[in-house]
């Protein structure tokens, strides 16, 4: 609806009038498709307020429920009331008439949660469920599409490092479409039915795979070989073994071991039945085992220090790949320079809330004050990192500390205060306001790794707990720890990979 590009732009004049689609029939293949969707694309989307000049107050969705359906306002009163958005904001800041407010007691409230921008800008109309706002190809398509149950041994199947071939005839085989027996009679194609394997029982999937003695005979030497004990009781269980605590190279060797023996016991069975050729299975094995190795040497995935990975790769002749050397950093939690004041912040998520907190210490590393605040539920661990900074900014503007270090674990923020379109939509007004904050100021922002951050993290973690913004003007007993090393530039030590 408000995208830059060309065809959008195109689409926008040929069918658009005022915001809204019209009616009548165009010569156009694409409106033809498309005018069927305005109305979803309107129902999944939400205004973010500019200057309000485009948003009808009542009726459209833009602080959340439209307020004609929350507040139960009937038709007949709407047309009395003012519509637009614009019309209840002066100078930026929201204005709402005393009539309003006392005719709809919860409206006031409802809208001082949108955070205005300070310098009036366009609104545009955003996708709820993007991050920037924008509905994209992608996102549009999965929308749109038919969603299916998770399978959880998917992933499993397919993998650069080994053949698609291979990994095709696992993924018919889990699908129940490799044509045995059973699945034939299924089909409606009734034959007789004896395994070309052992010759003792009727074929079945199951059988083939798992129960016959030939298949058994091999499921035994992997066990032997990985030392473990295998017990299956349908085809997904095959899979378990491959997401145990393995090393990405382990990993590719024990799902090139199942994916190699489940073809080598279906080409076995078409050998037997096809060209009357009676199989050895220790001339299999060899096969697979040849095959594991290839797959694990080719690889660029790297083992672990774990004995258990070198006996498992050193059985199957794969040579082992190292993983990355590390190095120790010392990292020491640096006070700023005469006559600045430091805040470091983080934020804190998890399923159910999420929340920041940061603190500001002097140059003599003196506390200044701390904060923590609960965000309600963000999107994201980013988000929260955001609402850290934010709030560290606007508390710094308040109180006048206008040379300013803002320091964060999060390298995103860093590069957020570079690039505004990282921010999540829903965040934006608020991180421009800060933006034009910072230009009044003397300011800098760094990233510090997460061992010089313990005491905004712990304070974050506090306002998982809470309901409002807190103030600390003493160091709470929380981080007293955490803040008397910092001062006395204690090192923290960090495991880094080169």
């Amino acid at each position: 609806m408000h995208s830059d590009e060309d065809w959008a732009k195109i689409l926008r004049f040929r069918v658009m009038r005022k915001g809204i689609a019209i009616n009548h029939h165009v010569y156009s293949s694409i409106w033809s498709s498309v005018k069927q969707e305005v109305q979803v694309i309107y129902e999944n989307s939400c205004w973010k307020v500019g200057n309000g000049h485009n948003i009808n107050f009542w009726s459209d969705s833009w602080c959340g429920e439209p307020l004609a359906l929350s507040q139960n306002v009937h038709p007949d009163v709407l047309i009395w009331l003012p519509s637009k958005v614009s019309d209840f904001i002066q100078n930026q800041t929201w204005h709402i008439p005393h009539y309003i407010d006392t005719l709809f007691p919860q409206v006031k409230n409802l809208v001082q949660q949108v955070t205005l921008p300070v310098e009036p800008i366009a609104d545009s109309l955003v996708w709820k469920d993007s991050a920037n706002g924008l509905l994209t190809l992608k996102m549009a398509y999965d929308f749109k599409r038919h969603h299916f149950p998770i399978i959880n041994w998917a992933k499993s199947i397919w993998s650069k490092d080994i053949p698609p071939s291979r990994s095709l005839l696992a993924w018919r085989v889990m699908l129940d479409k490799v044509p045995t027996d059973d699945k034939l009679s299924e089909r409606g194609c009734n034959l007789p039915s004896m395994c070309s394997l052992c010759n003792n029982h009727s074929e079945t999937m199951f059988h083939l795979f798992f129960q016959c003695s030939f298949a058994f005979q091999i499921w035994c030497w992997l066990a032997t070989v990985l030392e473990v004990t295998l017990h299956f009781q349908s085809m997904t269980d095959i899979w378990l073994l491959a997401e145990k605590n393995w090393s990405p190279q382990c990993k590719i060797v024990i799902k090139a071991a199942l994916i190699h023996l489940l073809y080598a016991i279906w080409t076995a069975r078409n050998n037997a039945r096809f060209n009357n050729e009676m199989p050895n299975w220790k001339s299999y094995v060899s096969w697979i085992s040849s095959n594991i190795s290839m797959a694990g040497n080719l690889t660029n995935k790297l083992s672990s220090t774990a004995l258990r990975d070198f006996t498992t790769l050193k059985r199957f002749n794969v040579n082992i790949h190292p993983p990355n050397p590390t190095s120790i950093k010392e990292v020491i939690w640096q006070p700023p320079f005469f006559d600045w004041v430091k805040c470091n912040t983080d934020g804190a998520f998890n399923a159910a809330t999420s929340a920041c907190g940061g603190l500001f210490r002097n140059s003599d590393a003196a506390f200044l004050c701390g904060f923590a605040v609960n965000t309600g539920n963000a999107s994201s661990a980013f988000s929260a990192e955001l609402c850290g900074a934010m709030q560290a900014i606007e508390i710094a503007a308040f109180k006048n500390w206008n040379n300013l270090w803002l320091e964060t674990d999060s390298t995103l923020v860093v590069k957020a205060f570079k690039s505004s379109s990282l921010v999540p939509w829903a965040l934006r007004n608020r991180w421009l306001n800060c933006l034009l904050l910072t230009q009044s100021m003397n300011f800098v922002v760094s990233h510090v790794f997460r061992e010089g951050n313990f005491c905004a993290d712990s304070l974050a973690n506090i306002g998982l707990t809470l309901d409002r913004l807190t103030i600390w003007n003493d160091v709470p007993l929380v981080i007293k720890d955490s803040f008397e090393a910092n001062r006395l530039g204690k090192p923290f030590f960090r495991v880094m990979h080169i």
